[in-house]
């Protein structure tokens, strides 16, 4: 590690980040990183769209793509348990500019994203709040998730520990409830059982143009279970407890997601109109919401609202630690201003924190004014940085696992291994690729493209190109090559 000089804020200490974050935390970080606003408030909008069957098949496929990811990042996240995770991946095993580009777009999309859920607080607040000020509870807001990661990894890892809780313990007694709805244990639910998925043109709503197009709302309520990789620089005893939270993935998002939708769309028709309002500033209109009121309980909308805080609340305080992690990484390795790799004498990278939060109160400010355009660009050109980052995983473990077996090394040595190779890897790249390009595919549909639209949704695309080919074109990088590429041993890993 490099060493330092003392500063304020970076007292003389361990140069390397704290393995305190426990199996417990990486449990909640795998699931609880996913769960929010998009299960909560988005999901409805999928049912209505896609229909009960259309929306359940979405979710399955979708949910089946992600699991595949998770396997692959947790093969390379127990071998080379880093902060950088996917950008020192694809810079090792794919191409350096590669991993450069996956870095500082990956950084910028969480910069941005905690700006929207500074936003998305404040119109939650207002529930209970509606004649104070929105921007000062986004400021209180932005203080708490800033000092929740200023003091040690530890105060992200509990704070985010106590979030998840919250949100998994919402679903399952959402769950429960439906269930006892749907077999008449409960009141509130007449027309259950199948009787929803029979009306008009149920249970597959518009074909599989509306799969597609719900498949995007899908893909980002998925978003966020890839912070297990960035974790696991400061997880303890990596090898052990990033498998163990990688095995949990499977069934946890088959309870938490595909009960949930299926539990919505027996309960609620696709044809109710509150389910089309995708509005985090309207919760009567969340779906969750709607099942709690039909079943009578009274408080279920105040209730909600809470939970829905709590989500936005984890929401920022993952993407600070998240952001804050692949800065430091990238300065750690020349990719960045060296001042962004110092640490305190927790461990803790505060220099890269306070220019992510330096950054995304801009983002936030940018919001604030009648004309939204300079927000609404930030918003676009980091829309399509989580489905990169998603590629950027299953082809750095494809070519990790081809170099790794063409250097004739023994894949019983791995601490992890997934078992879908080259399958897993193959399946999600093919759609998540589908389902990047395809976004907005009906702009170019139109007698006349809307390109407008178009640049809007994909701007982010060509960014990430730009930032990929300027970085080889200046630093005259190439392909790694099998033969060329760096395994260390798993000590060697850990002790980095």
């Amino acid at each position: 590690m490099m060493s330092e000089q003392p500063t304020s804020g970076a007292q003389p200490g361990p140069q390397r980040l704290r393995r305190e974050l426990k199996s417990r935390h990486l449990a909640m970080i795998a699931i609880g990183g996913s769960i929010g606003t998009g299960l909560f408030v988005a999901s409805g909008a999928t049912v209505a769209e896609a229909g009960p069957g259309g929306a359940l098949l979405s979710y399955a496929i979708i949910g089946l793509m992600v699991y595949f990811l998770m396997t692959s990042l947790g093969e390379l996240a127990a071998y080379m348990p880093v902060s950088g995770s996917f950008a020192t991946y694809g810079a090792k095993y794919v191409d350096e500019g590669f991993g450069f580009a996956l870095g500082w777009n990956y950084w910028y999309n969480w910069a941005v994203t905690i700006a929207v859920d500074l936003v998305a607080a404040q119109l939650v607040m207002t529930y209970w709040f509606p004649d104070t000020p929105g921007w000062i509870w986004s400021a209180l807001f932005l203080a708490i998730i800033f000092l929740l990661n200023y003091i040690s990894v530890k105060g992200f890892g509990e704070a985010e520990y106590w979030f998840s809780l919250i949100k998994v313990t919402t679903v399952i007694i959402f769950i429960i409830v439906g269930v006892m709805m749907i077999f008449g244990i409960m009141e509130g639910a007449e027309d259950a059982g199948w009787h929803n998925w029979t009306l008009g043109d149920a249970p597959f709503v518009g074909g599989f143009a509306s799969m597609i197009g719900v498949a995007m709302i899908v893909g980002f309520s998925f978003q966020g279970t890839e912070l297990i990789g960035i974790a696991a620089g400061e997880s303890k005893d990596p090898a052990k407890n990033i498998p163990k939270a990688v095995r949990k993935v499977f069934w946890r998002i088959l309870l938490f997601y595909i009960f949930a939708i299926l539990i919505i769309s027996l309960i609620i028709p696709y044809t109710d109109p509150n389910l089309l309002r995708n509005d985090v500033s309207d919760i009567s209109v969340s779906p969750f919401t709607l099942v709690f009121q039909n079943a009578g309980l009274l408080s279920a909308a105040a209730v909600m609202n809470a939970v829905i805080l709590t989500a936005v609340l984890s929401a920022g305080n993952s993407g600070m630690y998240a952001s804050t992690r692949m800065l430091y990484t990238l300065a750690k390795e020349g990719k960045a201003p060296r001042i962004f790799s110092r640490l305190s004498k927790g461990g803790v990278p505060r220099y890269a924190l306070i220019a992510t939060t330096v950054v995304a109160s801009l983002c936030f400010v940018s919001s604030l004014g009648d004309d939204k355009t300079v927000y609404l660009w930030l918003l676009n050109t980091s829309g399509m940085t989580g489905f990169i980052a998603w590629l950027g995983i299953a082809i750095s473990h494809y070519r990790f696992r081809r170099g790794y077996v063409a250097q004739g090394k023994d894949l019983n040595d791995l601490p992890y291994r997934s078992g879908f190779f080259p399958i897993g890897p193959i399946f999600a790249f093919v759609l998540c690729l589908v389902i990047t390009l395809g976004q907005n595919y009906q702009a170019f549909l139109e007698d006349k493209i809307d390109w407008v639209g178009a640049v809007a949704t994909y701007i982010g695309l060509p960014l990430f190109l730009v930032i990929w080919f300027g970085y080889k074109a200046v630093k005259k990088t190439r392909i790694v090559r099998y033969k060329e590429m760096d395994f260390p041993t798993y000590q060697e890993n850990l002790d980095k």
